[in-house]
């Protein structure tokens, strides 16, 4: 299971000091979510913090583009330090040519899907990740939605061998737990790492391991 813990959650006048608690207690990835106030109702971060964070991070970044017309900024967002770009479905007329373009351009590329689209949509593409949001993306701190969780065996059955199923929202060791049962290979948690009081135990038991029981 590859743990990636949302910055969105961290401290952001000590986003340096959590991103190091973080790794030092065994996330695999940082998950960084970009919203414009567009596509979603909120504003987050750009191409710059996200330059600041690669400067302090040593595992790869995840980033997570709730943005339109991400077509036109994952050349500045790999730039500045993504390892993993995942745009959204629902905000781009050619998903496989923005999977291509990311990778011609040296990234991996993830195609993330909100709640209320259908899992078949993604069947033919060919992305390195896929997203399912188990929430709606905007903010941080929502309720699990466990009937997304169920697209997992749809995504799973139609995606190419090797793609990476991550699921972002409303995880804990219970949902997380579901998410990993239906095939679920990535989870993003914000909230349940960021406030507890033991990362290391918060990560551990997002993979099952004997110290998150």
């Amino acid at each position: 299971m590859i743990v990636a813990p949302s910055l969105l959650s961290a401290d952001f006048a000590n986003l340096e000091r959590d991103i190091k608690r973080v790794e030092q207690a065994g996330a695999d990835w940082l998950h960084i979510d970009v919203m414009d106030g567009h596509f979603v109702p909120n504003i987050t971060i750009g191409v710059p913090v996200v330059k600041s964070i690669k400067k302090a991070a040593s595992v790869p970044l995840d980033v997570h583009l709730m943005i339109e017309n991400p077509e036109n900024y994952v050349e500045a967002f790999l730039d500045a330090g993504a390892d993993i770009i995942t745009f959204h479905y629902e905000a781009v007329a050619d998903p496989e040519a923005l999977i291509q373009k990311i990778r011609l351009l040296g990234g991996h590329a993830g195609v993330s899907i909100k709640p209320k689209t259908p899992p078949e949509v993604l069947k033919g593409l060919t992305p390195n990740l896929i997203l399912i949001m188990t929430v709606e993306p905007g903010f941080g701190g929502q309720a699990f939605m466990p009937e997304c969780a169920e697209k997992i065996t749809t995504v799973k059955r139609n995606a190419p061998k090797g793609t990476i199923i991550q699921v972002d929202g409303g995880i804990n060791e219970q949902t997380g737990k579901i998410c990993a049962d239906l095939g679920a290979t990535s989870l993003v948690a914000g909230n349940y790492i960021f406030k507890s009081d033991d990362f290391v135990r918060a990560i551990m038991s997002l993979r099952g391991g004997q110290n998150g029981k």
